[in-house]
């Protein structure tokens, strides 16, 4: 199925997420615009919004669609349900993203960030008829969904909406085996229903582009040459069922890097010599202190306070692993969402009871609060 869609030449898609800013907080159109530029000189053509991406759409307005050919690139965005107020709303968005683009139509548009908290919502707003419908009206020309949860539910998923064009992962050599993620199982599942995927998060929200030094050390002594960021972004492109990998581009001197390695003409998938270095870097990762928690949630099903204590200690361990406060703290608020804080731990220890890794949670969950709690 990767071949029928126009996916485009190369692996290397543009990430308009984190898009550079400046002083005063709006998004630098004229980076934007040279990044852009040497981009598709690159030739390369897949650029990749959303709704709520705060500025990014109107900013690919005038830095993409303003400025070239509607046939020189492809163009996706994203329905958020969670961000909606209603069915109307959230059909709305589709629209507000052309207004604000200026594009005319999506190549690809994804139902975004399908999880257990959102799936319902997309379901009861008939979002998966509507993406056909707006194929039907010619606003868009693909949908497909972006997915953060376990592997059971992208399994059902697809089975549910076998129509479905292509999937959105989180594909890195960190989450490859992480119990929070299972990005290698994720990617078989799709692999298995034919399914072309395009990867988000890469590099780890920049992670990986700065990993510890134990990983450095690794990374350096395999290619002194090469940014910590290319082993990730290759790692991902090489990849068995991918066919796009994102990269969040933030100035132009990543833009530049990630050409140096992922432009059509010399890019090369990781060889096995290299593939052993990322084992190693794997080892290297898994020896640095953390919260030994397996994330099997014994813990979570009798507290009362409806702590989501594995997921918590995602988000600390994000900061153990790669020193990465802000990162920590924007995990841990999202998973925090709707359910119990650290703090709202009432230490009646029914956790530590199920716990089989026989963790101290009690302390655990003082000092994420401490740490991760504003």
């Amino acid at each position: 199925m990767t071949e029928t869609l126009p996916f485009g030449k190369g692996k290397l898609g543009f990430g308009l997420m984190r898009l550079p800013r400046l002083a005063d907080g709006t998004i630098d159109v004229e980076q934007v615009s040279v990044m852009t530029d040497k981009f598709l000189e690159a030739g390369l053509t897949y650029f990749d919004t959303a709704y709520v991406y705060e500025g990014s759409e109107a900013a690919a307005g005038k830095a993409l669609c303003a400025r070239h050919p509607r046939d020189s690139y492809t163009l996706a965005t994203k329905i958020n349900a969670g961000m909606a107020k209603d069915e109307a709303d959230a059909k709305q968005q589709i629209h507000t993203s052309l207004e604000r683009t200026g594009a005319g139509y999506f190549d690809f548009c994804l139902l975004h960030a399908l999880g257990t908290k959102n799936r319902e919502l997309y379901d009861k707003y008939g979002l998966w008829d509507y993406v056909k419908e707006l194929k039907e009206q010619g606003l868009i020309r693909h949908y497909g969904f972006s997915f953060h949860d376990m592997p059971a539910m992208l399994e059902e998923l697809l089975n549910e909406h076998p129509d479905v064009e292509f999937v959105q992962l989180q594909i890195n050599y960190a989450d490859w085996e992480n119990p929070d993620v299972r990005s290698r199982e994720c990617l078989e599942i799709c692999r298995k229903h034919g399914k072309p995927v395009v990867v988000m998060e890469p590099v780890k929200g920049g992670a990986l582009a700065n990993p510890p030094e134990s990983v450095q050390a690794v990374l350096k002594a395999a290619d002194p040459e090469a940014s910590a960021a290319s082993w990730a972004v290759r790692f991902a492109a090489s990849q068995e069922g991918v066919a796009m990998v994102l990269s969040g581009m933030s100035s132009l001197a990543q833009m530049e890097d990630n050409l140096s390695y992922m432009d059509p003409a010399v890019f090369r998938p990781l060889d096995e010599v290299e593939e052993k270095v990322i084992e190693q870097v794997r080892e290297a990762l898994a020896a640095i202190p953390q919260i030994p928690c397996t994330s099997c949630h014994y813990c979570t099903g009798g507290c009362p306070m409806n702590i989501p204590i594995p997921d918590i200690f995602g988000a600390m361990n994000r900061l153990k692993v790669y020193n990465d406060l802000g990162g920590a703290k924007q995990r841990y608020k999202m998973v925090t969402r709707d359910k119990g804080k650290a703090s709202d731990c009432i230490q009646c220890g029914q956790c530590e009871t199920a716990c089989p890794q026989h963790l101290h949670i009690i302390e655990l969950l003082q000092e994420c609060a401490a740490t991760l709690e504003d």
